[in-house]
């Protein structure tokens, strides 16, 4: 009996090797990590440039009292480039929303020409040399690092002055215009994209593409004399509509990278 137990026992233990032997290595796996998708909540800044147009409904009218000297409209315009900076911060919320504040400048030269052509009979040269704006914009992620918008606020531009020449001869009438300002409001909208391209210098680079349409208010430009630098009596009536498209790069301060699975 005893010889049979131990026969018994061996063969357990070898077949117990043996199915041992036979089954796959023991492997270990550990939970994938997840990195969150990082908020577009943050501050930016932004510079790029673009190219413009603006133009105007004219006529001519009065000094001081406003009284029509040339009642029909005439349209003048112009185009031209700039440049442009700026800041902002955005917040999102309820998911793939975003709305922002933002201020920005454009500085350049958007020309075009501006007439009285009544008796006088004068034109000269109008640019739109720089402006500003403050707003807000809203929108929505179309993916994750793509985001359409649009936007809206308060807008000023400052505009150069001009040698006014005679229109028959092209030669100097002995007037001209001064330099202002005028305020308005704009409303636009964009694309705002994260760059692959940038992605050697960090994760934190985008790029966006706007259009904006600034109406200003009705301007009452004088007509000036060379000599005494006073009023000759007669305004040119200014009422200016820039559109502008912008191309910018942008850094975004709070930007981490897309999101990441780790793989074991």
């Amino acid at each position: 009996m005893k010889k049979l137990a131990l026969a018994l026992t061996a063969i357990a233990a070898f077949s117990g090797s043996a199915l041992a032997a036979d089954l796959p290595a023991r492997t270990y796996s550990k939970a994938p990590v997840y990195e969150p998708i990082p908020s577009w909540t943050g501050f930016y800044i932004f510079g790029g440039a673009g190219g413009g147009l603006w133009d105007a409904d004219t006529g001519v009218v009065a000094t001081g009292t406003g009284a029509c000297l040339l009642c029909t409209n005439q349209k003048q315009g112009g185009d031209g480039w700039f440049g442009t900076v700026g800041a902002g911060y955005d917040w999102q919320f309820s998911g793939d929303w975003v709305a922002g504040l933002f201020a920005d400048g454009q500085f350049g030269s958007i020309k075009g020409s501006i007439q009285d052509q009544g008796p006088a009979g004068v034109t000269g040269w109008e640019k739109n040399k720089d402006s500003w704006a403050v707003g807000a914009r809203l929108g929505y992620l179309v993916a994750p690092t793509v985001y359409s918008y649009v936007n809206a606020g308060y807008s000023g531009s400052d505009w150069s002055g001009t040698s006014l020449l005679n229109t028959a001869s092209g030669l100097a009438s002995g007037t001209h215009t001064n330099s202002f300002t005028q305020n308005g409001w704009f409303i636009g909208g964009g694309v705002e994209n994260k760059l692959a391209l940038f992605s050697f210098l960090g994760p934190n680079w985008f790029m966006k593409t706007e259009y904006r349409a600034a109406y200003y208010n009705t301007k009452n430009i004088s007509e000036l004399s060379d000599v005494t630098g006073l009023p000759i009596g007669r305004d040119i009536t200014f009422n200016p509509l820039v559109q502008t498209i912008s191309t910018s790069l942008v850094y975004r301060f709070n930007w981490t990278g897309a999101p990441v699975v780790s793989k074991y």
